[in-house]
């Protein structure tokens, strides 16, 4: 459904009133501190984070999946959905593709629909870690062990053509990123060699960082498990780092929240990255046990919100121009809902981190006082901001409460009337 701006603005209207002042309450409490008010939400005003098309569809598990009806039925109508989104967020204005699942027949109409939505396109996702018809020759090819890893040449130089063809989607559509994201590995011990699959991998990679087109660059992300259980080629930050040196100067890091053994230090993955200039997107999401791709902050707030600091510090006091994402599955929830939620959380964190008083908090690291650096950091993420993420909404024509407004609005409703109760949106 389409969303306008009067709509959003009658229900901003009974809103209005005590967001006003809560804003001036905290407002004046701030400007005590000396904190910029109004740069602080021109930031958050500022920030924008994609939608993944495959996230605006019902999620599932191995035991099933229970669609909640009036899911997107093509791409088009997920860029739709994106489009409702932003408007009630004002920070979702671009879309991550993943082809297959999102393999136009026309790109010139696809694009043009975009257009007209205001919805850009982010960095393009290739899928090489599922067996598809238009992509393996019927069946005649299979990834079942592996794609830019796999020892017969062939398999890799079809996974090679089928990223290629990702790439001139991209540019007819308008993006100038690819993200690699590979399933291969091993489930058993002495089944490939951990070298010979490494060195395949990165000779590949190799090669599509030559076809990049001018202005383009490529993403490698790590995950240490799943669906290789007992090793992946690209496990952890050390391999991607190791893959992007090898493929070339426009190869970067992506750094998914779930994609880390439990108790792994993020914040500190994100320095070492943007510290020798590789650290290149960021997919967001939370987990409790592995990569749960749950709602954002949601288990590990306090984690995140020291990311985000990491980010900010390397962006010299603002977010660093990333490719940014939510990567989460919506297995029980809306998944509208879920997005809406998940980029409220990023709006609120980003302001947290940015009320942080790096002063202090060189001086309290530079003197060795952890209780103070604790205090200064503490100061910040204890700080209500949602007042400033509200405005930083409405000064972009969004909604002040932004599930209120989906929920007022039924939005999930009017899906149902349009596209049924028995519509699943394409992917996993």
């Amino acid at each position: 459904m389409q969303i306008t701006v009067d709509q959003i603005g009658e229900i901003n209207a009974g809103l209005l009133g005590d967001h006003e002042r809560d804003l001036a309450a905290v407002s004046e409490r701030l400007d005590r501190s000396g904190v910029d008010v109004d740069a602080v939400i021109a930031e958050i005003g500022r920030f924008s984070v994609a939608a993944p098309s495959w996230a605006v569809g019902t999620g599932g598990t191995r035991f099933g999946r229970f669609p909640v009806g009036g899911e997107p039925r093509t791409t088009a109508e997920k860029i739709d959905d994106i489009a409702a989104m932003n408007a009630l967020t004002g920070a979702n204005r671009t879309v991550s593709l993943h082809v297959p699942w999102d393999e136009p027949d026309d790109p010139k109409a696809l694009k043009a629909h975009a257009d007209q939505a205001g919805i850009t396109f982010d960095a393009m996702n290739s899928n090489t870690f599922q067996d598809n018809p238009s992509t393996t020759r019927n069946g005649e090819i299979s990834y079942k062990f592996g794609s830019l890893a796999h020892p017969d040449p062939d398999v890799r130089k079809l996974a090679l053509e089928h990223n290629r063809a990702v790439i001139d989607l991209g540019v007819e559509l308008g993006s100038s990123a690819l993200t690699v994201w590979l399933a291969d590995g091993m489930n058993h011990p002495g089944q490939a060699s951990f070298r010979r699959q490494f060195e395949r991998v990165a000779d590949c990679l190799g090669q599509l960082h030559e076809d990049l087109p001018p202005a383009w660059e490529m993403l490698v992300e790590h995950k240490p498990y799943e669906p290789a259980f007992y090793s992946s080629v690209n496990a952890d930050w050390g391999s991607s780092l190791l893959l992007a040196q090898h493929a070339g100067e426009r190869a970067r890091c992506l750094v998914d929240l779930g994609h880390h053994l439990p108790n792994t230090n993020i914040e500190q993955v994100v320095s070492r990255l943007a510290m020798v200039g590789r650290l290149g997107g960021f997919h967001f999401n939370d987990s409790k046990y592995g990569d749960d791709d749950l709602t954002v902050g949601s288990i590990q707030p306090y984690q995140f919100f020291l990311i985000v600091a990491e980010l900010i510090d390397h962006g010299g006091g603002v977010m660093p121009a990333l490719r940014y994402m939510i990567d989460a599955s919506h297995n029980l929830k809306d998944p509208i809902e879920d997005l809406i939620q998940s980029t409220d959380q990023i709006q609120v964190t980003l302001a947290q981190a940015l009320l942080i008083d790096r002063d202090a908090l060189a001086e309290a690291q530079d003197d060795n006082d952890p209780a103070l650096a604790a205090e200064v950091l503490q100061a910040a993420y204890r700080s209500d901001v949602r007042p400033l993420v509200a405005e930083a909404r409405r000064r972009n024509g969004a909604a002040l409460a932004p599930l209120v407004a989906f929920r007022r609005l039924g939005c999930r409703a009017a899906m149902l009337v349009e596209r049924g109760a028995e519509s699943i949106a394409t992917g996993l």
